[in-house]
C-alpha cells in the first residue's frame, strides 16, 4: 500500500512537472511570437501596423508565467520588444504626424525590462545584451523627453530626462558607450532636465541636487540659478540669497533673477527694498505693464504704513506716487484691469481713512465741530467721487469681480443712491450664491 501510495505520489509529482515545463515552454513560445509578430512589421510597416499591438499582446501575456519572470533572457527580449515598438511609432510620427503613439512609455519600460535582466543576470553575456538594449533606450527616452517638453508635459519630459541621465551612468559602469559621452548633449539633457522638473513642480528632494550639480559645475543658465533660489528660500534663506546675488553679478541683463529677487521681497514685506527693485525691473522691461502696477501697489501699501503712523506728508507723496505708476500702468495698456481698479481703490481708501476722524466729531453737536464735521464729510464724499469712474470702468473690463462691486454699492450709498446701491447688493448676493 505504502509502495503505490509512493508510486502515485511520483506520478503525480511528475505529471505537475511536465504541466508546468509544458507551460513556462508555451509561455516561451508566446514570447518568442512577440519577436516574430515585430518581424513581420518591419517587413511591411505600413500594411502590417496591426502587428504592433499583437507583439505587446503577445509579451504580456508571456510575462504572466512565473519561469519566465524568473529568467534575464525573458526580460531581455521584453526590453527588444518595447525598444522596437518604440523606434516603430516614432518611424510612424515620422510617416504620419496625426498618428497617435500607443505606447508612449515604451523606452521607460524598456530600460525597466533592461535592468530587471541586469539583476537576474548569471552570465556575462546577458549584462552585455542587457547594456546593449539600454544603449537604444536612450534614443526613446531623449525624444519621449523632447515630445512631452515641447507639449507642455513637464513631469512626464523630467521623468524621461532624468532616466535617461541615470542610464547614461549604468552604461558607462558596465562599459557600454552612452549618447551622453558627448559632453555638450549630456549638458543641455542635463539642463532641460531640470527646467522640466522646476516646471512641472518635481519634488524638491529630488530636484535641489541636480540643481547644485549643474550650479557647482559652473553653469552658464541663469535659470539654474532662479531655481535654486526658489526651492532654496523655503528652508535656507540667506543660502538662497547668496545664490541670487551671484546670479546677479554673472548674469546683470536677466531679468528672471531680477523677478525672482522681487517676489520674495513682496513675500517677505520689504517694501523700501522692492521700490528700487521693482525701478530696476522697468528700466529692463519698460513695456511690462505688470511691473507699474505692482510698483503703484508698494507705493499704495506705503501710503497705508504712513497713514496709519500719523505721517500725513509722507503718506500724500506715496498716494501721489502710486497713482503715478498705476496712471503709467494705464498709459501702457488702457484696458488693464489692475490698473484701472487699484486708482479706484486708492481714492476708496484714503476717503474710508477719514471716517475715524467723523466718528470723533459725530458727538460734538457745537457750531464749530459740526463745521469741522460737515467739512471732513464733504471732502470724504468728494474723494469718493473721485474713485467712482475708476470702479465704473473696472466693472466694465470685468463684470465679475466681487471687490469692484462691492466698492460700487457703498459708493453708491453713500451718495444716497439707494436704488443703485441695492442693485450691488443683489448682484453681490446673487454671486456669492454661484460662487458656494
Amino acid at each position: 500500500q505504502t509502495k503505490k501510495m509512493k508510486k502515485l505520489l511520483f506520478f503525480v509529482f511528475a505529471l505537475f512537472l511536465t504541466v508546468a515545463t509544458s507551460s513556462a515552454q508555451d509561455a516561451k513560445k508566446t514570447l518568442k511570437n512577440a519577436s516574430k509578430d515585430l518581424a513581420k512589421y518591419y517587413q511591411d510597416p505600413i500594411n502590417n501596423l496591426g502587428k504592433l499591438d499583437e507583439a505587446l499582446n503577445s509579451m504580456n501575456t508571456a510575462f504572466q508565467d512565473d519561469m519566465v519572470k524568473a529568467d534575464p533572457e525573458s526580460w531581455i527580449i521584453r526590453g527588444e520588444v518595447f525598444n522596437s515598438i518604440g523606434n516603430a511609432e516614432t518611424n510612424q510620427l515620422i510617416l504620419n504626424p496625426n498618428y497617435k503613439v500607443k505606447t508612449p512609455n515604451a523606452g521607460m519600460e524598456a530600460v525597466a525590462a533592461f535592468r530587471k535582466a541586469m539583476e537576474l543576470a548569471v552570465k556575462k553575456g546577458q549584462t552585455k545584451d542587457a547594456v546593449k538594449g539600454l544603449e537604444e533606450s536612450e534614443g526613446l527616452l531623449s525624444n519621449a523627453g523632447i515630445s512631452a517638453f515641447q507639449a507642455g508635459e513637464y513631469m512626464t519630459a523630467f521623468n524621461n530626462f532624468n532616466t535617461y541621465i541615470a542610464v547614461s551612468k549604468t552604461i558607462k559602469e558596465n562599459g557600454g558607450k552612452s549618447r551622453l559621452d558627448d559632453p555638450q548633449l549630456k549638458t543641455d539633457i542635463q539642463y532641460y532636465n531640470v527646467v522640466s522638473g522646476y516646471y512641472g513642480h518635481a519634488d524638491d528632494a529630488v530636484l535641489l541636487p541636480l540643481l547644485m550639480e549643474m550650479y557647482a559645475a559652473g553653469t552658464d543658465k541663469s535659470l539654474v540659478y532662479e531655481a535654486i533660489f526658489n526651492l532654496k528660500s523655503k528652508s535656507d534663506e540667506q543660502g538662497a540669497m547668496t545664490i541670487l546675488e551671484e546670479g546677479r553679478k554673472k548674469f546683470p541683463d536677466e531679468s528672471g533673477l531680477l523677478f525672482a529677487e522681487i517676489n520674495h521681497y513682496l513675500s517677505s514685506g520689504k517694501l523700501d527694498i522692492l521700490v528700487e527693485k521693482l525701478k530696476q525691473a522697468i528700466q529692463k522691461e519698460p513695456d511690462n505693464v505688470s511691473v507699474y502696477t505692482t510698483l503703484g501697489n508698494v507705493y499704495d501699501q506705503l501710503v497705508t504704513k504712513e497713514r496709519e503712523a500719523g505721517n500725513a506728508a509722507k503718506s500724500k507723496e506715496y498716494f501721489d506716487l502710486a497713482y503715478d505708476y498705476y496712471n503709467q500702468a494705464l498709459g501702457k495698456d488702457p484696458k488693464n484691469f489692475d490698473a484701472t481698479y487699484s486708482i479706484g481703490a486708492l481714492y476708496y481708501n484714503k476717503a474710508a481713512s477719514m471716517t475715524s476722524d467723523l466718528n470723533k466729531l459725530s458727538n460734538d453737536f457745537s457750531a464749530s465741530g459740526t463745521k469741522k464735521y460737515n467739512a471732513i464729510k464733504a471732502e470724504m464724499d468728494g474723494i469718493f467721487e473721485q474713485g467712482l469712474p475708476f470702479f465704473q470702468k473696472a466693472e466694465e473690463l470685468d463684470p465679475n469681480d466681487l471687490n469692484t462691486m462691492i466698492a460700487l454699492k457703498e459708493i453708491y450709498a453713500r451718495k444716497g443712491k439707494m436704488d443703485k446701491s441695492a442693485e450691488y447688493k443683489a448682484k453681490i448676493e446673487a454671486a456669492q450664491q454661484k460662487g458656494k
